[in-house]
């Protein structure tokens, strides 16, 4: 049967989509009404063009819908020596696709592209088992016994409808929402009906926040520091944290003049809301060559934070914390929170912020983020200046450097014992971190070329903006890694880099960030 349903305005099986136990529905949910449209702004970047041998031909998936649905996670370890083990995390999924082909297309499809996209993903060819069930042709496919064996993948076609993923019960799910036996996730009021501009949205349920905030908490312990105390502690406690501040997320992707717009919408309680949004103030216009003409043009990110009182904002922020957890953990987020600034030699958080004006801004040199320099204002009653008597205590008096080294231009030098930090400081300003990264960035200050001119590419998008927090970035991986999924590469080698710029605005009822990228979160 073929389905020539084009003209509507959004994924129709949206309304048949699946409610999970009751009134819990996806925990996960993205949709786009044309993979075509989604994917080709993708191709049809600049980055992708210099990095691919070719731009593929996403004709065959026009006017394609698509959904997808998360509905759990799978956590395993797999043991690889006696000492060490690696973590695994399975989601459960369905996706539900109209074709709109004919019937006998999108059994061919479901046959060989997605049997070999399995086999890909199981890296064995698994057996395939073809029925017929649920008034289609049904699809079990199951991994072989040393690749993982008792893994399976499902695939339902309805007419030109196809249903695939991992977990069967949720294509059951799908199929009673649609025959009216349950409510579909459109009930919920969550997910907004889409216009012809939107290429893609989706929606994280509060109880998805819940089960990603624990996995969160593992990946961030596992990297913190080989103490088990200490992993112990962020995996308890970064969870409850996400879990007490965020109630959903939403997301919209469109295509704009400088690339792809991601719109990420961020609930948050009330009290949490109104505390952020009273520290931050909009950046304002002309911030691009004030603001980051003391950043190197090499970075690979930095960002821009406008505070009311620097001080404040941190205090309300560890406070929030504090409150979204038990008083005895309260006490450790407190302590934790201080470790946010080790990589900057920061030894007394609040008496050095107490020292800064509202403009801060933080500068990434490498993609793993261990070389950053922190810049900011000092203020006034902060300084010492010829004929004044000095303030009570120097802000070097609050971070680790103490060695003075020779001075760079206009700025005293301090080191810290090992020679891993080092802080630049003249009458009102002040440069802290990777020794090499704030030479750079005195360097940069009197220097014609700096971040200013990466960050004028989105000028006219963030002009005049409403945002307290601002962060400009080069992607050097990401279309590398793209044109290898969907083309070939030029070269084994071939790079290109990707500019991007994410806003963020704090409002009463939540975090508003909007992302432009060439490529976009899809």
């Amino acid at each position: 049967m073929f389905c020539p349903a084009l003209s509507v305005p959004r994924c129709f099986f949206f309304e048949f989509f699946l409610q999970i136990k009751a009134d819990r529905y996806a925990l996960v949910y993205l949709e786009t009404n044309d993979l075509a449209a989604a994917l080709q702004p993708i191709v049809d970047a600049k980055p992708f063009m210099e990095v691919a041998k070719s731009k593929p031909d996403f004709s065959a998936l026009k006017g394609v819908q698509l959904a997808v649905a998360v509905t759990g996670f799978e956590t395993s370890e797999e043991k690889l020596t006696d000492e060490h083990s690696v973590g695994r995390v399975q989601p459960r999924f369905v996706a539900v696709a109209d074709t709109h082909a004919w019937n006998s297309n999108a059994v061919a499809f479901a046959e060989k592209k997605l049997g070999s996209f399995v086999a890909n993903i199981y890296d064995s060819e698994p057996t395939l088992e073809q029925t017929d069930k649920h008034g289609g042709k049904y699809f079990t496919w199951t991994a072989a016994a040393n690749e993982g064996g008792g893994r399976k993948a499902y695939a339902l076609v309805i007419d030109s409808i196809i249903y695939f993923g991992n977990d069967e019960s949720a294509i059951e799910k799908c199929l009673a929402v649609k025959r009216g036996e349950t409510d579909s996730i459109l009930k919920t009021g969550k997910v907004p009906v889409t216009d012809r501009t939107t290429l893609a949205q989706g929606y994280v349920s509060t109880d998805g926040i819940a089960q990603i905030a624990g996995l969160v908490g593992l990946k961030f312990a596992s990297e913190a520091a080989d103490d088990s105390e200490v992993q112990s502690a962020i995996a308890g406690i970064l969870p409850q944290l996400i879990r007490n501040s965020i109630t959903e997320i939403s997301w919209t992707s469109t295509r704009s003049e400088k690339g792809i717009e991601d719109k990420y919408a961020i609930g948050m309680p009330a009290d949490v809301g109104n505390v952020l949004s009273e520290t931050m103030k909009p950046i304002g216009e002309n911030f691009v060559s004030k603001e980051f003409g003391s950043i190197p043009a090499e970075v690979s990110s930095a960002t821009i934070y406008n505070l009311n009182d620097p001080l404040v904002a941190w205090k309300s922020v560890v406070a929030i914390a504090s409150r979204q957890t038990d008083p005895i953990t309260g006490k450790i987020v407190s302590e934790f929170g201080n470790l946010l600034f080790d990589p900057y030699g920061v030894t007394l958080p609040e008496q050095f912020l107490a020292r800064l004006n509202g403009r801060i801004i933080t500068a990434r040199f490498d993609d793993e983020g261990e070389k950053v320099v922190l810049t900011a204002g000092l203020k006034e009653s902060s300084v010492r200046r010829p004929g004044m008597e000095p303030p009570e205590r120097s802000i070097t008096d609050f971070i680790d450097p103490k060695i003075p080294a020779p001075p760079e231009h206009s700025y005293q030098i301090f080191l810290s014992d090992d020679g891993g930090t080092k802080v630049a400081k003249d009458y009102l300003n002040i440069m802290i971190g990777d020794p090499d990264g704030v030479s750079k960035c005195i360097l940069a200050s009197s220097s014609p070329q700096n971040f200013s001119d990466v960050a004028a590419t989105f000028s006219k998008n963030f002009g005049g903006s409403k945002a307290s927090v601002l962060t400009v970035g080069k992607d050097v991986d990401t279309y590398s890694q793209i044109a290898s999924l969907l083309s070939e590469k030029k070269e084994a080698e071939s790079r290109f880099p990707s500019l991007f710029a994410t806003e963020t605005r704090f409002t009463k009822t939540g975090i508003d960030r909007r992302t432009t990228s060439d490529f976009g979160l899809i």
